[in-house]
């Protein structure tokens, strides 16, 4: 018996000698997008490009963190890069469903729709959905003409930077702060303890330049406001779709199919064109309100990337 067992155990190994591994992950690395028709037909193209979620520089985790999904700017990026070498898009459209996130992440986005429609010389439609408020509106500003859905909350012009003091709560339990610094005010934002009188000044003249940024950026998109009537507007509230339209933030009211329409209308193709969108390869997608990407584990906004400190275009209620 033990020799039999020996001589099919060396059999074994000699059949594996011969054999090659091949190692599979379990999670699978982030893989080139793919194109996808979601509606129509035809060889020309208009791009649908989702921006959802807390808009940030930070990557993703998925799947309990084994994998990363690119942060909104990369992706960005990696989207409008593919798109520019088809010579077939003909037209974007950007759905945003966004409280807004970071200043500099939308800053960058805003940036790039901008520079694209430029080079490409396509037009741009911005379609926003339940939240497009702050930096979600801001990046819409790159739009050629800005769709609200009639049940959209939007606005929130303005800055935000979050600082929490626990000093009382820390004294409570017998916790001391004995951070050193190099100078005064090295340590400004501290939650530690509160805010001087000097540090509270700087802070703001920060706030103020950022804020007029947004404004700029805002009057450039909404050239039939003046700079008072942005400036009224500017204050941090945030509007209805009704509101937003008669205060001119917004050029209509409508549907997702109507900011379609818009884009076909614009590029001059005709009703029924082709809408593509840009996924990783097996993300099923088969209509217009097919998202790009879901991360369950982020749902109702992510702040772990953009915590303790940053300033923020971001609608906080």
């Amino acid at each position: 018996m033990r020799t039999r067992l020996l001589v099919s155990g060396i059999a074994l190994l000699a059949a594996l000698q011969g054999c090659a591994f091949v190692t599979v992950p379990f999670v699978p690395g982030t893989r080139p997008l793919v194109e996808n028709t979601v509606q129509g037909r035809g060889r020309e193209k208009i791009l649908l490009i989702d921006i959802a979620g807390v808009i940030s520089g930070e990557s993703r985790d998925s799947l309990g963190g084994l994998s990363q999904q690119p942060d909104h700017v990369a992706r960005m990026k990696e989207v409008l890069k593919k798109a520019e070498r088809d010579s077939s898009i003909k037209a974007v459209v950007v759905r945003i469903n966004s409280p807004g996130g970071t200043v500099t992440a939308s800053d960058i986005m805003y940036r790039e729709l901008v520079e694209f429609k430029q080079r490409r010389s396509v037009p741009v439609v911005a379609c926003l959905m339940d939240i497009a408020a702050s930096g979600g509106y801001y990046i819409a500003m790159a739009a050629d003409s800005v769709y609200a859905h009639p049940t959209t909350v939007t606005g929130s012009i303005g800055v935000i930077a979050l600082k929490f003091n626990v000093k009382g709560l820390l004294d409570k339990v017998g916790v001391v702060d004995e951070t050193i610094t190099s100078a005064v005010l090295k340590d400004s934002m501290s939650p530690f303890r509160g805010m001087s009188a000097q540090e509270r000044a700087i802070m703001q003249s920060i706030l103020d330049e950022l804020h007029k940024r947004f404004t700029d950026v805002v009057h450039s998109g909404r050239q039939l406001l003046d700079t008072q009537q942005v400036a009224a507007l500017a204050d941090g509230r945030v509007f209805t779709a009704t509101q937003a339209h008669e205060a001119g933030l917004v050029d209509v009211i409508g549907y997702l199919d109507d900011a379609i329409h818009e884009a076909e209308r614009r590029a001059g193709l005709r009703p029924g064109s082709r809408v593509v969108m840009y996924h990783r390869p097996n993300r099923y997608k088969n209509n217009i309100y097919s998202h790009s990407s879901v991360n369950l584990l982020t749902i109702g906004g992510d702040f772990s990337g953009i915590l303790p400190f940053q300033f923020m275009y971001l609608w906080n209620p």
